[in-house]
This record gives C-alpha cells, structure tokens and sequence, in this order.
C-alpha cells in the first residue's frame, strides 16, 4: 500500500507500520527536522491529563507520546492496530521501566482497531490520536467510537497534519512533502514506500476547518483548534457533553 487514495483496509496499513516500526521514532525526527517533539510536548499540555484519569493514547504506534501522559500520573492505554509497533513499544518499556519514577501513571499496550474499540463505553477520562486519524478508513466512524469510549463530560485531543495558512509558505510545504521527503525517505528509511503514502496522506487530508466539521458531526461538542508551526500540524480539542 503506497497511496493515499486506496481504500486504507486496516490489514494492509498495519503491515504497512509493521514493516517501519523499528525505526519509526527516528525516521519521525529526521522528517520533521525534530519538530515532532515539540508538537508531542504541546499535545500533552492541551490534554492536561492528571494524576487518576485513565487516557486513551489512540494510533499510539510505539507508545513514545503515552510516556509523556503517563508522566503526569495519568493511565495511559496505547492502542494501536500494528502489532510490531506495539512489540517496539513493549521492548522500550521494558527497559525503561526500572528507571522510571514510581509515582507516575501505568502504560499498557492494547492491539485494537479505531473502527471498533476493544473497551466499553464511557471507560476513559480523555481520548487521544496523533497522527493516526488519517490512515483510518471512516475517520467520523473512528470518532464516534472515540466519543463512546469517552466519559461525558470527557475530552478529545486530535493532533493531525494539517494547512499552512500563508499560501505561499503552503506551497512549498507541499512541494516538500512530494519531493524532498520521498527523496530523504529513500536513503535513511527501511520501507519508503510508507512515506510516500505520508505525503500523499497529508495532501489529501482536510484543513483545520473542515476537520472541525468531521468531529462535530460525529457527535461531539466545544470543538476548536490551535496551529502549530504556522498550521503544519493542528490540534483539534472537543468535549463529550
């Protein structure tokens, strides 16, 4: 599966992750020239999570942004529907656990597909995706879902590439995303294949507004967004009421 305009069966985009989950933080750096980081940091200041809540850490590949919610004191659960990024996920875990501070929150790893979510309803205090929510078949499908396994009164953190907002700073974004990151792909990453799919991914994806639409139609509400980087990324926030 190489583009983004094919049917995003879940089978063939899980193998697709599995095949690049070794070095899937890394390839994550050099692309985004270490800004996904910071968008990770920020993601985990809108979310606010606290000591007690139970978060869902959607598309949460090898569970780095679950660490950072967990450092709060909060439950993270990463669910993912790729299993070697959950096998990734696990080993890191694994090693870092006897370091970590006993005080913060649990992370468990949980395979589950966004279109049909293995928890019962209302089991979360929060739910989040980043960077996932394209790659799903039905994204107002996978947000429903999301709102039935959120509490009322709980909340939703959508972290997705998005649009610049200055037209021509756009156009070189995208003249970037069709030709310079295919071309770093093809050197440093093991499938590049699965970036060019990331590329084709963001140019078809919808902007902040239409995005807003989407999560309000799947019944939720108080939806709004704030850019990153100019609108590189946006982050969408919402509540269940």
């Amino acid at each position: 599966m190489t583009r983004a305009d094919l049917d995003k069966q879940p089978a063939e985009v899980a193998a697709m992750f599995d095949a690049v989950a070794d070095r899937y933080d890394m390839m994550n750096d050099i692309l985004s020239a270490g800004q996904v980081r910071l968008w990770r940091r920020r993601v985990q200041r809108i979310l606010q999570a606290r000591p007690g809540d139970r978060v869902l850490d959607l598309a949460a590949g090898t569970g780095t942004s679950s660490v950072t919610f967990a450092a709060s004191g909060a439950d993270c659960v990463a669910c993912d529907f790729s299993l070697g990024m959950l096998r990734a996920g696990r080993a890191r875990q694994a090693i870092s656990d006897p370091l970590q501070n006993k005080a913060r929150g649990r992370v468990s790893f949980v395979a589950g597909d966004a279109l049909r979510l293995p928890f019962r309803d209302g089991a979360f205090d929060a739910v989040t995706i980043s960077f996932g929510l394209r790659n799903v078949h039905g994204a107002r499908d996978a947000l429903a879902e999301m709102r039935r396994v959120t509490r009322s009164g709980g909340r939703l953190v959508v972290c997705e590439f998005s649009k610049i907002t200055v037209a021509p700073l756009d156009m070189l974004y995208r003249r970037y995303l069709t030709g310079v990151l295919p071309a770093i792909a093809r050197h440093a990453a093991q499938n590049p294949e699965a970036y060019v799919y990331l590329a084709d991914s963001i140019n078809e994806w919808p902007a902040q507004r239409e995005l807003a639409d989407v999560i309000l139609a799947a019944g939720w509400s108080a939806v709004r967004w704030r850019d990153l980087t100019l609108g590189v990324v946006a982050v969408h926030v919402a509540r269940n009421l």
